[in-house]
């Protein structure tokens, strides 16, 4: 245990504490002991000042301890006994000064390592975090430069698609119906594109942010897998911060994976809503359901979910409906701060 800054005070304290003692055990009489309440300023001492400060006052207090039964009338056959009785009392008070400052010290250790282990969780969830905002950094970057670059560049490639056509239609020239099937396949290669650019940055890419991204988001869902996915909006909800606005949209969009991929559900209900402050996310379906182990496996899926609302100071919470089917819902509060850790997965 490190030493203590010495005050003077607490010096004076610890010779009152034993002072009081002392008096106390002689006005009782030698005949009974005080020897346990020697330990308060021992203790005492002990926290204040310090383990050696405390060896200290063991000695003084096995001195008093004799002279105060001595005064008060005890006598001894020969000189050896009462200094043997003393060093008993000692060795006494000695022990309990080192099985506390051994209680004390594993105390200190442990809290050492548990605000080491804090640390260690708050730098990996740093680290977490950096890497989700790379990765969506980078999804932002694809998204504007197949939207702006290589969209561009598809337009334009069919604008003179069309015209190249136009100029064989008008010779009459038999390619100009293959043309005309260049033409179509550069349009459905554009939407392809706007669809995989709304996909990797689906928010600011929309007028209306979040609930434009999950109305497409249930659009291409509902094409792409042939279920009945519709999205929800009671009244207009804003939401700022597009970061907020991204996290909620991928947790809607694992949401909805799983219930397709997993619960193999054939309805499914995106809805968004606001009360008062508060805003709530539901994805709703019809699936086969959670497994019972899914919450304990801790599956990347809902780890995921669960990260990404902390991240923006949500809660997450999934369960089995009770008539079949799976409700995910997310509930952020835009004054309640993000927090650093807590996880699952589908």
């Amino acid at each position: 245990m490190a030493q203590k800054k010495i005050n003077p005070a607490d010096v004076l304290v610890g010779l009152g504490l034993l002072a009081v003692v002392g008096y106390f055990d002689f006005a009782t009489g030698y005949q009974l002991t005080l020897s346990v309440f020697y330990l308060l300023p021992i203790l005492f001492v002990l926290r204040r000042m310090g383990r050696s400060w405390a060896f200290v006052m063991a000695v003084l207090a096995a001195a008093v301890w004799l002279v105060a039964d001595m005064a008060a009338g005890e006598r001894y056959a020969d000189k050896l006994t009462p200094i043997w009785n003393m060093g008993i009392r000692f060795s006494m008070f000695l022990l309990v000064i080192v099985l506390f400052s051994a209680r004390d010290e594993l105390r200190e250790m442990v809290e050492q390592r548990t605000e080491k282990l804090r640390e260690e969780i708050r730098e990996r969830n740093r680290l977490e975090q950096e890497i989700l905002e790379i990765a969506e950094g980078e999804q932002r970057r694809i998204g504007h430069d197949l939207h702006d670059s290589l969209g561009q560049q598809l337009t334009a490639t069919a604008l003179a698609g069309k015209v190249l056509a136009k100029k064989l239609a008008d010779k009459s020239v038999a390619e100009a119906a293959a043309a005309g099937r260049l033409v179509a396949m550069t349009e459905e290669a554009i939407e392809l594109t706007r669809k995989l650019a709304r996909s990797l940055h689906p928010v600011e890419l929309e007028a209306n942010g979040l609930p434009d991204a999950l109305q497409n988001l249930a659009a291409n869902v509902s094409t792409a897998f042939n279920v009945s996915c519709r999205f929800a909006c009671a009244g207009p909800v804003e939401l700022a911060g597009i970061e907020a606005q991204t996290h909620l949209y991928r947790i809607a969009q694992e949401a909805v994976s799983n219930a397709v991929r997993h619960g193999r559900a054939r309805n499914i209900v995106i809805s968004l809503e606001g009360l008062g402050e508060t805003r709530l996310l539901a994805i709703t379906d019809d699936g086969a359901g959670l497994p019972a182990d899914a919450r304990a496996k801790k599956g990347m899926g809902l780890r995921i979910m669960d990260y990404r609302a902390r991240m923006v100071g949500a809660t997450f919470d999934i369960q089995n409906l009770p008539a079949g089917g799976v409700r995910a819902v997310c509930i952020l509060n835009p004054r309640q701060p993000a927090t650093e850790n807590n996880s699952d997965e589908n």
